[in-house]
């Protein structure tokens, strides 16, 4: 058990360190900001939609390990998926981080289920997400975790 731990917090420090998609996103069609007051994390998110798939999608921003990581993670996951795809992963990763179920096949996601243990963190673990959802809406009011 404390490899599988070791294991996902190398994972997660990963996707911290060196962060994929990362930077800037020209010609982007969807954006959002996001920011969560309790501890800083702040994300702006830009993605390319087109015919109803999510194209491209990038992040820019500061947050803890954790956000950081999820937001890189999420990115990694959502390339290449429809709208509705992705609100459906979303879906599965709130009741992951949450605890309240265990989604299949939610693959690197999972190493970010144990913040179901640490209340405060899953505001970090999901400011990424719900950013992408505003997104998505093309909502332009910024997303904050209160």
């Amino acid at each position: 058990m404390n490899d599988l731990r070791e294991l996902y917090q190398d994972l997660i420090f990963d996707h911290y360190r060196q962060p994929r998609n990362y930077g800037p996103l020209e010609h982007a069609n969807r954006k959002a900001e996001g920011y969560n007051p309790l501890c800083g994390d702040k994300i702006s998110l830009a993605m390319i939609v087109k015919g109803g798939v999510i194209s491209d999608i990038r992040f820019e921003g500061v947050g803890c390990a954790i956000s950081t990581a999820s937001a890189s993670l999420m990115t990694e996951s959502l390339k290449g998926k429809d709208e509705g795809e992705a609100l459906n992963i979303l879906n599965d990763f709130q009741a992951l981080v949450t605890g309240i179920a265990v989604p299949d096949a939610m693959g690197k996601l999972t190493v970010l289920a144990g913040v179901q243990a640490f209340p405060q963190r899953v505001k970090c673990a999901t400011l990424a997400w719900h950013t992408m959802q505003a997104a998505l809406k093309n909502t332009t009011e910024p997303v904050s975790t209160e």
